[in-house]
């Protein structure tokens, strides 16, 4: 295992960013909301656009399944099915745009999702999202497609989906449940892609990620302490200016 970690001949300041990522991970699915935007524009700029991708998706399935495992039973299913044929639509779509651009046109196109994603939390937090959003079948089948291109290229369907999920007036476990069965599938669908398409997974990232469960436990953990004590205007402005200042450097 230490070869293989010592393979990807990272120093210690790139280590350090990548197992506090893996905390970010595990704090986003226990409430600490914002926070796992930031994880990829710093994955990316350490490991490269499309590859990031395919180290991130394991630590994000294993978040989910922490997630899944608490609020399995609140899952509205309806809905899960509702998003599921346009996200898959979303991913294939992904999945062709990521294999015909090069690395920095990737990691553009990611930079530009994190900043529409950042747009969005912003606007959710201004408007009342049951009443300025349509609840119609084609609102839910963009929002899906959306949602599919934005996780294949960029891991960064959140935005997206939350504001699905709210403008349906889900209750607050109602609304975990459902995000974290809605994600635990299209992430484990898009798995294969990544190992036999993009080639991006890998018994060498496979084994950085696993490296990284440890963390992305003790961040699920900490996550559901930190959301009770951190002030949440302080803490909402540093994650969008901090992802936002991430995600402009990735143009570069």
């Amino acid at each position: 295992m230490t070869d293989i970690l010592q393979s990807f001949e990272l120093n210690p300041g790139q280590w350090f960013w990548v197992i506090l990522c893996a905390l970010f991970v595990g704090m986003a699915k226990t409430g600490v909301a914002g926070v796992g935007m930031l994880v990829v524009p710093i994955l990316a700029t350490i490991f490269g656009g499309k590859a990031s991708t395919g180290i991130l998706l394991p630590m994000l399935s294993m978040a989910d399944l922490f997630a899944v495992y608490y609020y399995h039973r609140h899952a509205e299913w309806k809905y899960v099915l509702k998003l599921l044929p346009a996200t898959v639509a979303g991913v294939l779509l992904g999945l062709w745009v990521g294999e015909i651009i090069d690395d920095q046109q990737f990691k553009m196109i990611m930079a530009v999702i994190i900043l529409a994603g950042l747009a969005i939390m912003v606007w959710r937090e201004q408007k009342n999202i049951a009443k300025a959003i349509p609840h119609n079948w084609y609102f839910s089948s963009f929002a899906g497609l959306l949602a599919g291109f934005s996780t294949m290229i960029g891991n960064a369907a959140g935005p997206v989906t939350s504001i699905y999920l709210l403008s349906m007036m889900l209750p607050k476990n109602s609304f975990i449940g459902t995000g974290a069965w809605f994600f635990l599938i299209i992430n484990l669908f898009k798995i294969p892609f990544h190992i036999t398409v993009w080639e991006t997974i890998d018994f060498h990232t496979f084994a950085l990620d696993v490296a990284m469960f440890p963390a992305i436990m003790i961040g699920a953990l900490l996550g559901v302490r930190v959301v009770k004590i951190i002030p949440e205007k302080p803490y909402r402005i540093f994650i969008i200016l901090s992802t936002a200042i991430a995600a402009i450097k990735l143009f570069y």
